[in-house]
């Protein structure tokens, strides 16, 4: 009995050492190419989340790593390309030599089309699970975008009929800055110089992979964290073009071997700064970063592309036959660049709310919109963009019932103008001619009015409805669209851009004559009416 136990204890003993013996590592040291030590570079066994950065004197030990497999570890320091090698844990003496990229932009170097097969250098050879993306969002269709150039030229959708807006119509034989954010492959070094319509259709004139990935930095005033004033897109970037016979890559990962190497700046709001933070003349129209920046989101760290590169489920950023890895999906972002076009960010952006009761001879309806998703103001940016809210009330016969106190839609809200509602908008008005609304920032323009909801803010409003003569039901529906422009700009310019439904909320409530109307109910007992019933945009 004793012998068996004795023999129990040790097997049991012998399980438990194997589960308790530590993984296997791998130490060593990160140096510059002189061999000087690095501290603080991060060290990564690639396409993982292990971990761990080198002391002063450039050592590391990196665990939890499997035993006698070949794995690729990596070291990235900033202003370096990232080293790599392969190596089979548990190992030790390792060296990872970092090499300095240049701090001076090249303007010599031309850029290659990311379309796949147009050149050995092209980014679709390797990524097109990303060309595919960019390529069809606004970003990809910057120089191509006919809306942009039916307003840069002042025509119609078709560019032969001539109608305003349009800053060539104000602003005849001169460029203007368009390309600084449109064309910043061609604007970075021509920002005065450069004509849209000679950019238009030059994939490499745009926001391609390689003109964001050849981004070394922004420009940021310290005393605001914002752009400077007058410094416009492609001026505000810190462009690092390579010198002839080099490369560089600048991107959200650390452990992508040279010519790659690491820019934290790419996955947070200020790379985004330049382009969406800017003013015409003094007053500030594209306000999305400022916005965001004064919002609680950027307290709580919550970047731009959390929300507009959300991850798509990909596992693979480069094909394997060219050396990519599977990542963790989390940590891949796609290149959908989600905005104004995209139903379900617009429909998953704010909640509406519909309170109803009858209140004598009215039916007393409140409508709340908050803005729980954006972290910018809604709607935000272009200044033609606005939302318009409608509310109808009609009784049991579907007759409309009429409207005895609230707001309507303004006159310029298209075939809402008039009804029950409001729209939301920041307005400007033209200097010159005092007209308003307009969207030709270009001209010198006030911003009349302003009430967009900011983050996490909401909106107020109530209405007042005549209640019917006789008992029945009162059916009041509360509807939020999403419209890209000024309804006379849309139908000036030819542009076929359907309005997209945000939200829908629907009540309905049991109207009763005052002369059976119930005593005012107490304080916490429930409205006459059933539940509110929010629904999701169709």
């Amino acid at each position: 009995m004793l012998t068996t136990l004795l023999l129990l204890f040790g097997a049991v003993g012998l399980l438990l050492g194997v589960s308790a013996a530590p993984a296997a590592t791998v130490e060593g040291i990160v140096v510059d190419r002189d061999g000087i030590p690095l501290a603080g570079a991060t060290v990564r066994w690639r396409a993982t989340d292990h971990a761990t950065t080198t002391a002063p004197d450039g050592q590391f030990n990196l665990g939890g790593l499997p035993e006698g497999q070949e794995i690729e570890i990596t070291a990235w320091a900033d202003g370096y390309y990232i080293a790599s090698t392969h190596v089979t844990p548990t190992v030790s003496g390792i060296t990872l030599t970092v090499r300095p990229y240049h701090r001076q932009d090249h303007p010599e170097y031309e850029w290659p089309s990311p379309i796949s097969g147009t050149s050995p250098g092209a980014c679709g050879n390797c990524h097109p699970m990303i060309v595919a993306q960019w390529i069809t969002n606004a970003h990809g269709l910057a120089v191509s975008n006919p809306r942009f150039f039916s307003l840069y030229n002042g025509t119609d959708l078709s560019g032969t009929v001539a109608v305003g807006p349009g800053y060539l119509n104000d602003f005849p034989g001169t460029v203007g800055t368009c390309a600084n954010c449109h064309a910043p492959g061609w604007g970075v070094d021509g920002y005065l110089t450069t004509d849209m319509n000679d950019a238009r259709d030059v994939i490499t004139a745009g926001i391609h992979c390689d003109y964001c990935h050849k981004i070394g930095g922004v420009y940021l005033n310290p005393a605001t964290g914002s752009v400077y004033a007058n410094v416009p897109g492609a001026q505000s970037t810190r462009l690092l073009r390579p010198p002839p016979g080099d490369d560089i890559f600048f991107g959200p990962y650390d452990d992508i071997h040279d010519p790659d190497t690491y820019l934290p700046a790419m996955t947070e709001s200020r790379y985004c700064a330049p382009c969406h933070q800017f003013s015409f003349w003094g007053t500030p129209i594209y306000e999305s970063y400022d916005e965001w920046l004064a919002s609680p989101y950027a307290e709580a760290g919550i970047m731009c592309q959390d929300c507009h590169m959300p991850p798509n489920g990909d596992t693979f950023f480069a094909l394997p036959e060219v050396g990519g890895l599977a990542h963790p999906p989390d940590r891949i972002p796609s290149h959908l660049d989600l905005g104004a076009r995209s139903l379900n960010l617009l429909q998953n952006t704010v909640t509406m709310t519909l309170h109803v009761e009858q209140v004598g001879e009215l039916v007393s309806v409140t409508v709340t919109i908050t803005n729980t998703e954006a972290g910018h103001h809604v709607p935000t940016d272009q200044p033609g963009r606005h939302l318009i809210l409608t509310v109808e009330a009609e009784d049991g016969q579907g007759q409309a019932l009429t409207l005895q106190a609230g707001p309507l839609v303004p006159e310029w809200g298209g075939a809402q103008a008039g009804l029950p509602g409001k729209a939301f908008a920041k307005v400007l008005r033209d200097v010159q001619t005092g007209e308003a609304p307009v969207v030709s920032y270009w001209k010198q323009a006030l911003i009349a009015s302003d009430n967009r909801i900011p983050a996490l803010g909401n909106d107020r409003s109530v209405y007042a409805f005549a209640a019917p003569p006789a008992s029945g039901p009162v059916t009041v529906v509360a509807e939020l669209r999403f419209r890209r422009a000024f309804q006379a700009v849309l139908d000036a310019k030819g542009w076929n851009e359907p309005d997209i439904v945000m939200e829908q909320a629907r009540k309905v409530i049991e109207a009763v004559p005052k002369s059976r109307e119930e005593p005012p109910r107490q304080e916490g007992q429930r409205l006459r009416g059933h539940d509110e019933i929010r629904m999701s945009a169709p």
